[in-house]
């Protein structure tokens, strides 16, 4: 068993990427996420492992900061919340265009615009349908417990450079502001350059020899003929991202109906499970765990032996168009959520499935 701490989801964070050999972090601090950048300031990993802690001068420059470093093959990061995403968004979608590797922590609090420092789900539409401009995908993650931020950065990293492609992990303030036990990673040594060259360096900028051709990073292409090619290689590349689809299930064997919801909703949505069946109602849990790729397969062959399904979220109802997509509208699915950085109680959530699905 590794080392068992009791910690906040954000000092994980912080815990996971120095653990995970990331090479740089570049942010700016925001409510409800700002501890990530302090608890690494604390650690000085620059001490430990080289690894570069740097706060920039806003959002904008961190992200393009990252830009630059994935550039060189580097496993860089950054980390911010919603309003804070928002300025990445364009430097996120250069990132995907050149098709770079790195992660972004969202830790979502309620929009839209300033909004609130409490908990939301809101930035689903962003993250997953692409919040910045163009045909892009972000691969993202979405953990529910403490253990599950430690767990997904170094998976977001491994994602992040096996297609080649940004990757996020999208939380809210719940998690990433709560307390419990973890089992920290081991230590994953940093690569050195020679490690670089040799894993990346047919894309990577690493220095140019005389044995090969220049590598060149841009997402710019002013050939349309030639962009078109570009976005069909994308395509096909977040097609294949389904091969690493994960989702969790929880009493669905025998269920009637389905609540579906990710992150801190999911949490909430299992003490609603038991008060539910202490009333006689048969529901379980579907949890996408990567909400892109979504596990559409999956929740298609478990939800439509279901009577009703009810997409619990944070929000004002995002997910659950992918929800109704997946089981092709086939049963009936409803929303319900808090927003405006509200937490829904477990009753809350059990009264709609009844008031809609079940006496709907």
């Amino acid at each position: 068993m590794g080392e068992l701490r009791l910690m906040k989801g954000n000092e994980v964070i912080a815990e996971a990427a120095i653990r995970a050999g990331a090479d740089g972090y570049f942010g700016y601090p925001i409510t409800p996420q700002s501890e990530i950048m302090e608890t690494l300031m604390a650690r000085k990993p620059w001490e430990e492992t080289g690894m570069v802690v740097l706060q920039a001068e806003s959002e904008v420059a961190s992200i393009n900061m990252v830009y630059g470093g994935a550039g060189c093959g580097k496993k860089v990061m950054t980390s911010s919340s919603s309003p804070g995403v928002s300025l990445m968004m364009e430097g996120v979608s250069y990132i995907a265009g050149a098709e770079l590797p790195c992660l972004v922590v969202n830790i979502v609090r309620g929009g839209p615009g300033l909004g609130t420092i409490q908990p939301s789900q809101a930035d689903y539409f962003q993250a997953v349908k692409g919040g910045g401009h163009g045909d892009y995908r972000l691969i993202v993650l979405a953990p529910n417990s403490v253990q599950e931020m430690n767990d997904h950065v170094a998976l977001g990293f491994d994602l992040a450079f096996k297609y080649r492609n940004p990757a996020m992990i999208l939380s809210d303030g719940v998690i990433g502001q709560m307390m419990e036990k973890v089992e920290l990673s081991d230590f994953t040594p940093r690569l050195t350059e020679k490690e670089i060259i040799e894993k990346y360096g047919d894309w990577a900028t690493t220095g140019k020899p005389r044995t090969r051709n220049q590598n060149v990073i841009t997402s710019l292409e002013l050939q349309s003929e030639i962009m078109e090619k570009r976005n069909q290689h994308l395509l096909k590349k977040y097609e294949s991202m389904q091969q690493d689809v994960m989702y969790e299930e929880i009493m669905t064997e025998d269920a009637e109906y389905l609540f579906v919801a990710f992150g801190s909703s999911s949490r909430i949505c299992q003490k609603a499970i038991e008060i539910a069946r202490e009333k006689g109602i048969k529901v379980g849990l579907f949890r996408p765990i990567t909400l892109y790729p979504f596990p559409t397969k999956q929740l298609k062959e478990r939800g439509q032996k279901m009577k009703g399904i009810l997409s619990v979220e944070m929000n004002a109802g995002q997910m659950i168009e992918d929800v109704k997509l997946a089981v092709e509208c086939k049963v009936p699915v409803e929303w319900f959520g808090r927003f405006g950085g509200i937490i829904p109680s477990p009753q809350e959530i059990v009264d709609a499935l009844e008031q809609k699905i079940i006496g709907g």
